[in-house]
């Protein structure tokens, strides 16, 4: 008698891979691995994808590992994760002095943050291009002197200081160490840090003008989107929740490791209690103190960091009044109606649910923050944008906000004094970006559709990325679709000689299409046309709760005017270059509903190139910056090496 094979029998004799990989890492950072309440949840399995090919290192098709230590000289031997012992104990076991353990948690947390943003998306990530300047004949992957990166590089030993930072430059992470009063600490091992750092080098992949310093809010924005992604991720984590809401009986807003970040860094370099918290502070006397609404503050803080504190602590405000609300019944019930609980510990089912209801809000907030990116303009973002981009978004995901999530945004910011421009009241339906068919009836009624009939040429590359493809490829066909996209426009626009419809179609985009119009500073092509740049085309499919599949496809154009004088008195030079000068962009982010069979432009968040309001906030900022020495540049890197002063977040990670 001979027994019939297993399922999982057969899948091993096919070589078919598992799904996920496990590996262990730190919750938080070692600090808390030695301290007798947080050692049995400081060290998590995680549960990341399978990937097929992963080389020692870990190399694998988003990261490389690089282990070189520059202080010491000295190269670490790469992890290997498919070596049996390990893949049998769930990769090394966490490890202060174990290189390899290093190498494993930048890799499982750095692919664990790219997971999330991958799902929120509805696509593959990539990395920002390498840049390179000049003219290129450029082979099939470069255009524009743009060079596919496929690999982030993450260095986990990198420098010996109390640092670590995203290079746009290298396509890389640099984690430093140094002595603390307790022994070495390894920013690479602190899972906010990762988080941090890899969440600017995703944010860096969608949208590289957001490191240009033309508005208050932009680097600021930089800062708090990466504590947002961080501190949510806090809360993915079902035994740490358990043990925190336990610990707090359910009171998110009392002190607690789910709303600090990188604990173990701000202690060892002179700062009480976490590097930044999002609901309270420890002041000198070592007291509790919980962070109050403040719609004066952000008049006041220009520093990137204080500045992005306060977009942090109105999402996260929101974040907390929603688990009140949801958890209020539960509440409810467990304490037969009063609301009050009794003295004691709670009941360990109660700290489940509560658990389970602070995970399922701090998800929805984490995939609202990233896919809001979506929905934002190409450059200068501002904290108005963002709050717009939120609303937006999450309408088009969520039409009902039974939960009230927008309702709790919208009070929050207002609270802390973020009020976008150019809103009449703070109300969700004036939030939202304006319909296009609304605001460009042009568009759809005949007089000229070019970019509609750009959306639906651009169709097909929709049905390319469907189906996950290795990311070179996607990019390559993106690529493509780009350089399609451009000569679809230079010959609708060379080709149409109505006045009319090019003023439709500048008022959408924010360009300047005109013809021999020798506008200072912009470039114009042989065709006589200014020259601008098809900045991103990138197709999402996600699908709704109630599982409605929305297909959209954005397509992002700019153009710039080079060599504007921060003194309005002085002419624009092309040519010129300098502290003094600067760039002014314009353009629009569209974005497409591709769900029926004609393409249907549904927003353009548009920035025009001939904004004179907008073009004298951006010299007064830039004159106050210089005025006030608070050249970001001068500021943290006096007397720093030229190779450091030109990598804008080791200027804002640097110790200040």
């Amino acid at each position: 008698m001979f027994l019939e094979k297993s399922s999982a029998y057969m899948a091993e004799d096919h070589g078919e891979p598992p799904e996920v990989r496990r590996l262990q890492a730190f919750a938080f950072d070692p600090s808390m691995s030695v301290r007798l309440d947080t050692a049995p949840i400081n060290h998590l399995t995680f549960r990341i994808r399978w990937e097929q090919g992963l080389q020692p290192g870990p190399v694998g098709e988003y990261l490389e590992v690089v282990d070189y230590d520059p202080a010491s000289g000295c190269w670490y031997e790469p992890v290997d994760l498919n070596a049996t012992f390990l893949l049998a104990q769930d990769g090394v076991a966490p490890s202060l002095g174990n290189p390899q353990f290093h190498q494993q948690m930048v890799y499982t947390v750095a692919m664990y943050t790219i997971e999330n943003f991958e799902q929120a998306l509805g696509r593959q990530i990539q990395w920002s291009p390498r840049m390179h300047s000049g003219d290129i004949s450029h082979p099939q992957e470069m255009i524009s002197g743009e060079e596919f990166v496929e690999k982030l590089r993450l260095y986990p030993h990198a420098l010996r200081a109390a640092n670590a930072f995203y290079s746009p430059q290298k396509k890389s992470i640099l984690f430093g160490y140094f002595e603390g009063p307790s022994g070495t600490v390894f920013s690479c091992l602190s899972q906010d840090i990762v988080a941090h750092e890899v969440t600017h080098a995703l944010l860096d992949g969608m949208h590289r003008r957001y490191v240009e310093d033309n508005h208050l809010d932009t680097l600021a924005f930089h800062e708090a989107f990466a504590d947002l992604v961080a501190l949510f991720q806090h809360f993915t984590f079902n035994e740490v929740l358990e043990h925190q809401i336990e610990r707090t009986r359910g009171d998110l807003e009392a002190p607690s490791l789910l709303g600090e970040l990188a604990q173990e860094f701000g202690r060892a370099t002179g700062r009480y209690g976490a590097l930044r918290s999002a609901i309270g502070t420890v002041d000198q006397n070592g007291k509790w103190v919980l962070v109050k609404p403040d719609p004066d503050l952000l008049k006041s803080t220009t520093e990137p960091h204080p500045r992005g504190a306060i977009l942090v602590a109105a999402v996260f405000a929101a974040f907390l009044a929603i688990y009140k609300a949801r958890s209020k019944p539960l509440l409810t019930l467990a304490t037969s109606g009063s609301g009050v609980l009794p003295e004691g510990l709670l009941h360990p089912t109660l700290v489940k649910v509560l658990a389970a209801e602070a995970t399922k809000t701090a998800k929805h907030f984490l995939q609202m923050c990233i896919r809001a990116l979506d929905y934002c303009p190409p450059f200068e973002i501002n904290f108005g944008d963002y709050l717009r981009a939120l609303i937006t978004a999450d309408y088009d995901m969520v039409p009902l906000d039974n939960h009230g999530y927008r309702v709790a945004l919208i009070e929050s910011f207002r609270n802390w004094g973020i009020v976008p421009e150019g809103v009449r009241t703070i109300s969700e339906e004036q939030l939202r970006w304006g319909f296009a068919k609304n605001a460009f009836k042009n568009l759809h009624e005949g007089q000229w559709n070019a970019l509609s009939e750009l959306a639906k040429e651009l169709a097909p590359v929709i049905n390319k990325t469907l189906y996950r493809t290795s990311r070179a490829d996607q990019a390559r066909t993106l690529l493509e679709a780009r350089v399609q996209a451009h000569a679809f426009l230079q010959k609708a626009l060379q080709q149409d000689t109505n006045s009319s419809r090019r003023d439709s179609f500048m008022e959408i985009t924010g360009l300047d299409v005109r013809p021999n119009m020798n506008v200072p500073g912009l470039r114009y092509k042989r065709n006589s046309l200014p020259s601008f740049e098809v900045h991103a085309v990138i197709p999402t499919l996600r699908v709704t709760p109630d599982g409605k599949i929305m297909k959209q496809l954005i397509i992002t154009v700019t153009q710039r005017i080079r060599g504007v004088p921060i003194d309005e008195s002085k002419e624009v030079d092309p040519d010129a270059k300098g502290d003094d000068r600067f760039d002014f962009r314009g353009g629009t982010t569209l974005i497409f509903d591709m769900e029926s069979e004609e393409p249907r432009l549904r927003y353009a968040i548009t920035r025009n190139i001939h904004d004179s309001l907008r073009l004298d906030r951006v010299r007064r900022h830039r004159r106050q910056r210089s005025e006030e020495g608070l050249s970001l540049r001068e500021t943290y890197f006096a007397g720093q090496p030229q190779s450091q002063r030109s990598e804008p977040f080791c200027l804002l990670h640097g110790e200040h």
